[in-house]
């Protein structure tokens, strides 16, 4: 269902040029008539504006019912810094929330990750920009268990492409909630972003491009 929430997130994003349309091709080399570029928030304004939605998401789903946040390296890190302030701010939900290093630092205090450090019993969630083969997941999760008797149960992310694999059967969401037990949570999916444009008819070569591609490559 397409809520005034989801509506005024998929608005901010076109405004800031980060949901575009087009032609492009994706890491997988699909050819896609339309494109999710995180990297294209760069103002204090927006990262405000997209911790908000986070934040609300992340309460409306959870309430209190986590430990604390992890950012993956590198988009992963602004999400998560600017989601535990706004959780704050606006929830007063204080929650930690740690990133990790690409490469481990050998000096200093050391190790794998920068700000809160896990200890047993902890329920993590994970805030990431989008979800599309796993892989980040997959890399941080050793990282993650290897901290202690931790649990990760969640992963908050902007957009569900909602797109199978190489192996054409299972999304990455599924795949993630196969093998890691993770419930993936999205601020809108590929079906929103479909029903609001078919509001608009200056979409409709938009939408019929879309159409082909989503009975092709996603599964609801």
């Amino acid at each position: 269902m397409l809520t005034q929430a989801k509506r005024e997130f998929i608005e901010f994003m076109m405004s800031a040029d980060v949901l575009r349309f087009g032609n492009f091709v994706t890491k997988s080399g699909r050819n896609t008539p339309y494109f999710v570029n995180t990297g294209n928030y760069r103002t204090g304004k927006q990262l405000a504006t997209l911790g908000k939605f986070y934040a609300r998401l992340i309460h409306e789903t959870l309430g209190d019912q986590f430990d604390a946040m992890f950012g993956p390296a590198y988009k992963g890190i602004p999400l998560a810094a600017v989601t535990a302030s706004t959780l704050a701010q606006e929830y007063d939900l204080d929650k930690p929330y740690f990133f990790n290093r690409k490469e481990e630092k050998d000096h200093g205090e050391g190790g794998s990750f920068v700000g809160y450090k896990p200890v047993d019993g902890d329920r993590i969630i994970l805030v990431e920009d989008v979800i599309t083969a796993g892989t980040a997941v997959r890399e941080v999760m050793p990282q993650i268990m290897s901290c202690g008797d931790v649990k990760v149960t969640d992963m908050f992310i902007s957009v569900n492409r909602c797109e199978v694999g190489k192996d054409g059967e299972k999304t990455a969401v599924m795949e993630v909630k196969e093998q890691f037990g993770i419930d993936v949570h999205a601020i809108v999916t590929v079906q929103d972003i479909h029903e609001y444009l078919k509001e608009d008819p200056k979409y409709a070569d938009v939408l019929a491009h879309m159409e082909q591609y989503m009975a092709q490559y996603c599964r609801f």
